[in-house]
């Protein structure tokens, strides 16, 4: 028992993390689970507490042991804070890849370093492969419909070789089948939607206590003011909702967000989604990458969550940014969004799209 590696499973309250523990156990693994507690602001309504006593149960039911994890300043500080201040300045954040890279591995994943754990472990729907020179790899999960490759994209080598994702070869309902026949309260429990640890927020009101949303113009590709909207900064380029526009027409084809004004509060509209042509280049800055790339590479790049990757070529790559080329005609990057950069199923890292 002695010889047993320790790892610290992220149990959340959901189905994901409760096989993970399961399965680990069933492994041979001595598993502790722990529940990451984070920051929420006073005027959202919260149910940690039931998520917690749902976690605790499932440790109870696996006879494992339980503890309880600390993250609120880490999540405050570098999820919420990030999430309010990149709003602010125009650009569009991405809180679930800020919450992996400061709260599940880095203050979890400090948590059980201080504490002994050989590993740690969460349910996201990845996989970690061990290629031929015994180094690890970040792939895509089995589960295409699930894959979360590109909300960890920020891994560093030393993070992976650190991590188990016990579930990511399997599909979600084969999960939840497996939960059941383990008797989990969990089995059926809906999953999470939304931001990080906050789930399903209005944007325009959660940022209305920190940022002040003044209604401003909506404009056409001409200049033209159209309709009116709730605040500039609370739009992002693609979005075709949370404005108004004038025209009653019912046959109207829907409009998207093209442009965007901090300064003179509007928004420019087109019944065009925009777009990056071929040939078009990208800029990542803060980037983390798991192998060497090089110039003149070709990579599948995501700059969404389920988007259908693209491909581009690697036109520079330098400390604190890379350059790509666009091959195909695809939708239109937002500043402050995640790129992710793959070599086929397997995730290399990515950066933030300038």
């Amino acid at each position: 028992m002695k010889n047993q590696p320790t790892v610290f499973v992220g149990l959340s309250g959901g189905v994901d993390s409760s096989v993970a523990a399961l399965r680990l156990k069933n492994e041979g693994f001595k598993v502790v689970g722990v529940f990451i507690k984070v920051w929420h602001p006073d005027f959202l309504m919260c149910n940690w507490e039931t998520e917690r006593l749902d976690a605790m149960r499932v440790a109870a039911k696996l006879e494992i042991p339980f503890l309880t994890c600390d993250a609120e300043a880490a999540y405050r500080d570098a999820v919420a804070h990030y999430f309010i201040e990149e709003y602010r300045v125009g650009r569009t954040p991405n809180p679930d890849v800020m919450c992996n890279k400061a709260v599940k591995f880095g203050a979890f994943m400090q948590f059980a370093r201080d504490r002994g754990a050989d590993y740690i472990a969460t349910g996201h729907y990845v996989q970690k492969i061990i290629n031929r020179d015994g180094v690890p790899e970040l792939q895509r999960g089995v589960d295409t419909s699930k894959d979360q490759s590109y909300f960890l994209w920020t891994l560093t080598p030393e993070q992976l070789a650190y991590s188990l994702f016990p579930v990511g070869d399997t599909t979600k309902d084969s999960i939840r089948d497996e939960a059941s026949a383990a008797g989990l309260l969990t089995a059926d429990k809906r999953d999470s939607q939304g931001v990080c640890f906050l789930g399903h927020i209005d944007i325009p009101d959660f940022l209305s206590h920190y940022i002040n949303l003044v209604p401003g113009n909506v404009l056409s590709k001409a200049g033209e003011v159209i309709g009116s909207h709730q605040g500039a900064f609370v739009y992002t380029l693609g979005q075709r909702h949370g404005f108004t526009l004038d025209t009653e027409d019912e046959h109207r084809p829907p409009h998207y967000v093209i442009a965007k004004n901090i300064d003179t509060n509007t928004i420019t509209v087109s019944d065009t989604a925009p777009h990056l042509a071929s040939s078009d280049s990208v800029r990542l800055v803060q980037p983390v990458l798991r192998e060497t790339i090089f110039i003149n590479q070709s990579l599948n790049v995501q700059t969404r969550y389920r988007q259908v990757p693209f491909t581009a070529t690697v036109t520079d790559v330098g400390e604190h940014e890379i350059k790509l080329s666009v091959h195909e005609e695809t939708e239109e990057v937002a500043a402050g969004q995640s790129c992710v950069l793959y070599r086929g199923p397997i995730c290399i890292g990515g950066g933030i799209i300038a």
